[in-house]
């Protein structure tokens, strides 16, 4: 008996570089387990540059990626989530939109690196920073054995997975 895909949504203030960075990542690396999708409490309109050059840089999807609002998930029609992750302090501080179903939520602030000044060395590796603690935190996420855990649990392992200090977060296997 095959099982549905978990709907997931990663919700930042643009949508513009982590929650899409979060959405092109689950997608591939969540190996068909879950449909996934981002949003913005504020959205930009439009991807930040960077945002794409490193998506094409470690090869990860990025075609239909676009920036929306998190009205899009809350109204009528809208898929019902399983799971939501806010990105950004910003969004996790505010009152979020009524959520179809009985979601998961969890916070898993991370900075905005289109805030980082400087030489355009800096901008750059603020971006990798920021894709490469979401992947760890998205690939934890990925590896749970979320068909035999009960909902407190899932919940508190969200939580433990997004306050991990980066360096004890699952990480990539060198190539």
């Amino acid at each position: 008996m095959t099982q549905r895909a978990y709907n997931v949504l990663f919700v930042d203030q643009a949508n513009s570089v982590r929650s899409i960075f979060a959405e092109s990542i689950l997608r591939k690396e969540g190996r068909g387990r879950f449909a996934v999708f981002s949003a913005g409490c504020e959205p930009r309109g439009e991807l930040h540059p960077r945002t794409l050059s490193v998506l094409q840089h470690f090869e990860l999807p990025t075609e239909g990626l676009r920036s929306k609002g998190w009205e899009e998930f809350a109204g009528p029609g809208a898929p019902e989530m399983d799971f939501i992750f806010t990105v950004c302090d910003y969004a996790g501080s505010l009152d979020h939109p009524r959520w179809p179903g009985h979601p998961i939520c969890a916070h898993w602030g991370v900075d905005d690196p289109t805030l980082v000044e400087g030489a355009e060395m800096l901008k750059e590796s603020a971006f990798v920073s920021t894709y490469r603690q979401l992947r760890n935190r998205i690939m934890a996420f990925a590896a749970l054995p979320l068909e035999s855990l009960d909902r407190l649990t899932i919940q508190a392992r969200l939580r433990a997975i997004g306050h991990a200090p980066e360096s004890l977060r699952l990480s990539p296997r060198p190539a």
